[in-house]
Formats: structure tokens, C-alpha cells, sequence
């Protein structure tokens, strides 16, 4: 195991995982997952020469849970991220690395605080520029509106979300994982009615592949059952204070070095399937973007093939400008 530090952002105490010695690289996991998300990479970009840091989210494991949706707002993340960085390395530029809502977050931090960060790396999510409208508004004319069942709706009420993920944590975390995972048949995430619930008609493989280890998924079932879920999903509850948050930047691209990597049976790197080429639709945005699409991989990126994710990662690291 990594070595542990609490440290305070100024806005929450977060836990984070660190091995290494040398620049930094803050790690941002993405729902529902934790800092052990990045396991396959910290010893490997240790070796590599980094400071790797992967940090417990705010409302996650062994971080700060506070008690308000709007202390997960999208500001209050990217300060946690900052303050990771201010803390770990004062006064020279670091690089992030996210997945699935860490994508996001990383995104917007080095958007919001291009002097801080020097690189960003993002999986699984890519980066649009800032939206027309709040995203709340693009899925309910998309899905909900017509009667559609889309996750984030179902996630959006504070309390029967919960409730579903915490009545069993081991059967939520198969299911979930599973059903977007590269492993799945396609259909396994069902499409069904507006008022459905996540699990309605999700299935178990009885067999969970192999890149999730009965071990892997114990310690992730400790992490949830001991933290719960009320955090985690309020990520989900600030779409429209995201939004705002936002303005003053949406003339802004990000101009750091940038690499995506996604997965071709992954939902969220396609938008959902609103993309046929995420990497071109990210350029206008990221003018420097370096991306790759891994044939066959779900929304698990750095679990489901660690060795190609860990390569395409070092090779991109290795011709970064110094920092």
C-alpha cells in the first residue's frame, strides 16, 4: 500500500495515496470509485521518476464528508485539487490525471487555474468546452422528457439513490460496474422507463472479470459501506451551480499539453453517443490534445488495461516539456 497523508485543501481534509518522489501528478477518481482506482498506476509512475499522488475525493473513503449537495460543487472540487498541489509541491506547476468525474474536475481545474498546471491527462470523459446550458437540462430533453430512464435523473433527489446503493454495496458495485464495463454484452445497461430505478433489470455475472479481483472489490465495498453515498452522488446535484460557476471561463481553452484516452464501449467517452470523434470534437478546446480510443475497453479505463493505459501515460509523460 501507498503511503497515507491528510492534508487540507482549506475547504475539506482529504486522504491521499502517495508513492514516489519527484513532479507531481495528482491522480482524481471518478464515481463510485476511490483512490485505489489508480493502484495498477502509482507504482508505475513512482518508478517512473513522479510524485503520485491519487487522492480520496471529498464525500469518499477515508476524505472529509460534509453535509451539504452544494459542498460538491465543481468549484469546491477544483480548490481541493489546488490545494492538493499547493501542498505537495508549492510554487512549481503539477499535472493532473482523472477518470470518469475526475476527468471533469481535472479539466476544469487547470481551466480555471491555467498557471497552476502545466499538463493534464484525462480518461474516459473528454473535454467540450463549457456548455451551452447546464447539463440537468440536456438529459431531461434527451431522455427524460421522453419518458427515457437516464442514471443522472435517477441520481438527482437526494435520499432513494442512497437508499438503492446502500442497501447492499457489494450487489450495487458488481452491477454497476459490470453493466459499462468492456466486458459486458451490449444491452446489459438496460434501456428502460423514466421512472425506473438504477437497478431495475441491471444484471450480476457471477463471474466478474478478471481486471476486478474479489480483493479489489472487498476493499471497495469497505470504502462505501463505511463512508456511504450521499457524497458521491451529490457530484451529481450540482449541474446548474457547475454551470454558473463556469461562465467567466467559456471563452477559454485549455493551451497545457493534453492527453485522453477513452474506450470504444465506453458511453461517456462518446457523450452518450452524440460523438463518432471525441479527439476531434475535444481540438477546438484542447488545441494540444493527444488522444487515443482502446478498442474494446469499457468506462473502466485504467482498471480494465492498465499496461496499455501505463504505456500510452509514460510515453506521453516522457516528452512533456520540463516543468
Amino acid at each position: 500500500m501507498p503511503d497515507f497523508r491528510m492534508i487540507d485543501t482549506g475547504g475539506a481534509r482529504l486522504r491521499v495515496a502517495i508513492e514516489g518522489n519527484g513532479p507531481l501528478i495528482v491522480m482524481v477518481h471518478g464515481f463510485p470509485e476511490s483512490w485505489y482506482s489508480w493502484r495498477h498506476q502509482l507504482p508505475v509512475l513512482a518508478d517512473a521518476g513522479f510524485t503520485a499522488a491519487a487522492i480520496d475525493v471529498r464525500g469518499y473513503g477515508g476524505s472529509e464528508k460534509p453535509d451539504d449537495v452544494s459542498d460538491y460543487a465543481m468549484e469546491a472540487l477544483t480548490a481541493d485539487v489546488a490545494g492538493v498541489a499547493d501542498a505537495l509541491q508549492p510554487g512549481a506547476p503539477a499535472i493532473l490525471l482523472g477518470h470518469d468525474w475526475g476527468a471533469p474536475i481535472v479539466w476544469n481545474t487547470i481551466l480555471s487555474r491555467p498557471e497552476r498546471f502545466r499538463a493534464v491527462a484525462a480518461l474516459s470523459v473528454p473535454f467540450l468546452g463549457v456548455a451551452k446550458r447546464p447539463f440537468n437540462e440536456t438529459f431531461r430533453r434527451a431522455f427524460t422528457d421522453k419518458g427515457r430512464f437516464f442514471y443522472q435523473h435517477w441520481f438527482a433527489a437526494v435520499g432513494p439513490a442512497e437508499a438503492e446503493a446502500e442497501r447492499d454495496v457489494r450487489d450495487f458495485l458488481r452491477k454497476f460496474y459490470y453493466a459499462i464495463s468492456g466486458d459486458a454484452p451490449l444491452g446489459t445497461w438496460p434501456d428502460k422507463p423514466a421512472g425506473a430505478t438504477l437497478l431495475d433489470g441491471m444484471v450480476d455475472p457471477g463471474t466478474f472479470p478478471a481486471w476486478l479481483s474479489d480483493a479489489d472489490l472487498d476493499y471497495y465495498v469497505g470504502e462505501f459501506e463505511s463512508s456511504g453515498f450521499f457524497g458521491p452522488l451529490s457530484r451529481y446535484r450540482n449541474h446548474e451551480r457547475d454551470w454558473a460557476w463556469q461562465q467567466p471561463f467559456k471563452d477559454r481553452r485549455i493551451e497545457a499539453p493534453a492527453l485522453f484516452i477513452g474506450g470504444s464501449k465506453d458511453p461517456a467517452t462518446t457523450a452518450f453517443g452524440a460523438l463518432t470523434d471525441p479527439i476531434a470534437a475535444m481540438r477546438p478546446h484542447v488545441p494540444q490534445v493527444e488522444g487515443h480510443i482502446l478498442d474494446g475497453v469499457g468506462h473502466w479505463t485504467q482498471q480494465e488495461r492498465p499496461g496499455e493505459v501505463n504505456c500510452l501515460l509514460l510515453d506521453w509523460l516522457a516528452r512533456l516539456p520540463r516543468g
